[in-house]
């Protein structure tokens, strides 16, 4: 169990302040032209010790990343640009960051964009998120008037701006091309790669875009040590997380946890349990909406981390963990995401603006058992045909709630069918 003075969010749930006198109470903005005086390998390279994966889900490297921004500029501005469109389903933990910790995120992010050599930074905040913004703006607009932003930011001899945008609710923008040409001021719709945002990104200049919480927690690492930091959770999966818990448990909550952590703990000691009890789990997604689901049997053994869940043919995506019960009705809760995906698909490629649809109304007979058992077989080979093939990821994001609805719960779909067929329908009560 993480101990609370290891905890990085101590302001998580708003208890204490929130503004900059609170911040510093709380040992922040401590010491931060010291690490930018070491110079940018330095932190490069502290990153890469700590064993830190992005937290916006795909779990690249960090340190990794900060490396491919060009060592010296050829006349072009760097830029640090920080994801905070945070439209996955089920996923509210950058939320908490922005509402209640915000210094966390604009110190990080003054550090980080001076590991890369960017003087300029873009917190790209979701359309939704309104008191977040101005929690935000306050934090920032405070850092300017300490002299911790601008000119000489933080007495560190290195000049640095931080600007706040406010995106428009799209959810395709939480991708990172997409971002960029929204912050741009054009249509939502993801670049090819090459070339990557740090060759050609925000203005056809060198970009790195990172999550929130991957550039919050950078602070506190340089503070405590990456050996610290790496001493949390398995190999390769290193630190702190915080994980997003909805659904089926007693008492949803977000938390700050160990990486690591075996599924069942997390929910006992955070949750209070599942609803009914641990025997009455059915099905949980463990990392936003975009992941398959696990089975009882896997949840039984998970461990929440990026290497066990990817061999589970699953992933921690977001930390986002939705619980099911045996009351839900599984097929109606992947058909759910399905249309959701089919809203948000920006239509630029063909096998997802077409796919996510089709996929959406075979699920919708599916839910009311009106389709052949066939059918069951053609939908994964149409999920296979879009996965993969489009710009972006949210051609796999559509196709893996239903390979893994199919993978665990054939069963259930195929005995929708026969119901229907023989009549029987009103015994499975799916209204």
């Amino acid at each position: 169990m993480l101990k609370d003075q290891d905890r990085i969010f101590t302001n998580l749930y708003g208890m204490h302040d929130r503004s900059l006198a609170g911040a510093k109470k709380r040992g922040h903005w401590d010491g931060t032209a010291g690490f930018i005086a070491q110079g940018r390998g330095w932190l490069v390279d502290q990153i890469k010790a700590s064993g830190l994966r992005g937290r916006g889900g795909a779990g690249f490297p960090t340190g990794l990343k900060w490396s491919f921004m060009p060592k010296e500029s050829d006349g072009r501005p760097a830029y640090l640009v920080i994801n905070a469109d945070e439209s996955e389903p089920g996923t509210c933990k950058d939320r908490e960051i922005m509402r209640h910790d915000p210094h966390t995120l604009v110190e990080g992010a003054l550090i980080a964009s001076f590991a890369m050599g960017a003087h300029a930074c873009y917190i790209y905040i979701r359309g939704e998120y309104i008191r977040e913004k101005e929690a935000l703006q306050a934090a920032i607009d405070e850092c300017y008037d300490a002299g911790l932003l601008g000119k000489n930011a933080a007495g560190s001899g290195w000049d640095f701006d931080c600007y706040l945008a406010h995106g428009a609710g799209a959810y395709i923008c939480g991708e990172e091309t997409a971002l960029l040409e929204s912050l741009e001021g054009k249509k939502g719709m993801p670049r090819m790669k090459p070339p990557f945002p740090a060759g050609a990104g925000l203005y056809g200049c060198p970009t790195t875009v990172n999550n929130v919480e991957s550039i919050a927690v950078v602070p506190t690492i340089l503070r405590r040590g990456a050996d610290w930091f790496a001493s949390f959770g398995r190999p390769n999966n290193a630190g702190t997380k915080l994980f997003g818990i909805s659904g089926h448990v007693m008492n949803p909550c977000v938390v700050e946890e160990a990486m690591s952590i075996p599924l069942r703990e997390l929910l006992d000691r955070h949750c209070g349990g599942v609803r009914g009890g641990w025997k009455n789990i059915k099905a949980v997604i463990p990392g936003g909406s975009s992941v398959p689901l696990l089975n009882a049997a896997q949840c039984d053994e998970a461990i929440m981390d990026f290497d066990w869940l990817r061999e589970q043919k699953s992933g921690l995506g977001t930390a986002a963990v939705i619980v099911m019960d045996q009351s839900t009705d599984v097929i109606k809760a992947i058909w759910r995401l399905s249309a959701f995906y089919k809203h948000e698909s920006c239509g630029q490629c063909t096998p997802c603006r077409e796919g996510t649809g089709w996929m959406m109304r075979v699920m919708d007979r599916l839910v009311r058992g009106e389709a052949e058992v066939e059918e069951i077989d053609m939908l994964l080979d149409v999920t296979k045909q879009v996965e993969g093939h489009t710009i972006c990821a949210l051609g796999d994001a559509a196709a893996w709630p239903i390979q893994g609805l199919v993978r665990h719960f054939r069963e259930e779909i195929e005995d929708r069918i026969k119901a229907q067929k023989t009549g029987r329908m009103g015994a499975m009560a799916a209204e």
